[in-house]
């Protein structure tokens, strides 16, 4: 199955946010040895830096791209908008409602309207129970219907993902990857959410299934009015799912704009490196062969100048002073001292 181009409105026609993210901070304190050397030192308890100022917005029927390398805090974000983790600071307005300080009796009325996709199908899924039961189990939480309606609801749900009725009696190891993926899909919408957070879902899938997971997310994104927050590094993926990307490297965000700007003229040399790397196709096709060298530096002490310094070609003196976001052009954000 071929991927479409998917044609969104700019974000910029959205007038009030859905989820505004602002300052998000999200800390890990250091154990074991490292810790208890520096305690004796007489220093403070290090700690990992796993996100550090991170600031975005998602519009109503939006989908926001947050995309970067393995470990740069993507998955850890999301796990702060759904509040499995306690943020270290920052605010989280969803709907104009503060979330980032609410305690789990104050979060629970919002876990029917944001939901979660993960990236594992199998480790998401229950073994001992059947995709109609795992699909039921949040409508029983969130919702005061009745066993019939709820068995008609999952009914619904099951047909709305493309599943079948017949499969609903199944267990997790009894069906493909991509149809797990789709209980996990199933069980995110049903309890008709506005806001769902897609840790990314496609990345457990082959190439076929991941074309058709991505359709079926369009398709259930245009029927049912929902925001997504698309977690990936599969830039291939992003390109026709997202309206706007949001670039992450090391804990903190570093250039967003639109899909068609980002992808065309990247600000950011991370960003530039980032798509210089997507394989191509076409032999043919000349190529951007900019590239970063060394590695990624450790999270847990980092000075107050540009994180990409140390591996960029294009660094200079001014790159050791403190770098924060900013817009360059309406919509368009870097956070580079050469732009």
């Amino acid at each position: 199955m071929q991927l479409r181009q998917i044609i969104f409105l700019p974000a910029t026609d959205m007038i009030v946010p859905l989820l505004e993210v602002r300052n998000l901070r999200m800390h890990f304190p250091l154990g074991g040895l490292t810790a208890l050397l520096s305690q004796l030192r007489g220093g403070t308890q290090p700690l990992v830096r796993a996100v550090e100022n991170v600031s975005f917005d998602v519009a109503a029927g939006e989908t926001l791209a947050l995309v970067g390398e393995s470990g740069c805090g993507k998955s850890t974000v999301a796990r702060c908008l759904v509040r499995l983790l306690d943020p270290t600071a920052g605010s989280i307005r969803y709907d104009g409602n503060e979330l980032a300080t609410l305690d789990g009796a104050g979060f629970a009325p919002f876990r029917r309207q944001i939901q979660m996709v993960f990236q594992d199908p199998t480790a998401s899924l229950n073994p001992r129970l059947t995709a109609r039961r795992m699909i039921e189990e949040p409508i029983m939480l969130h919702t005061e219907l009745s066993s019939r309606a709820r068995r008609e609801r999952v009914d619904e749900l099951l047909d709305q993902v493309d599943l079948g009725r017949d499969l609903g009696n199944r267990y997790a190891h009894e069906l493909s990857g991509g149809q797990r993926q789709r209980v996990n899909i199933a069980r995110a919408i049903a309890t008709n959410p506005r806001f769902v957070v897609l840790d990314e879902p496609t990345s457990a899938l082959d190439v076929s299934l991941r074309s058709r997971a991505i359709l079926l997310l369009e398709k259930l994104r245009s029927r049912l009015g929902l925001s997504y927050l698309f977690i990936s590094h599969d830039l291939a993926t992003v390109r026709y799912l997202a309206n706007r990307v949001a670039v992450m490297y090391l804990g903190a965000i570093v250039e967003t704009g639109t899909t068609d700007e980002v992808f065309a003229r990247p600000l950011h040399p991370y960003t530039r490196a980032l798509l210089a790397s997507v394989p191509v196709p076409d032999p043919d096709l000349k190529r951007d062969k900019f590239t970063l060298s060394g590695e990624i530096p450790s999270p847990i002490d980092m000075d107050a100048g540009c994180r990409l310094r140390g591996r960029c070609p294009l660094a200079q003196a001014v790159c050791a002073q403190p770098v924060a976001l900013r817009e360059v052009a309406p919509g368009r954000a870097v956070a580079c001292h050469l732009v």
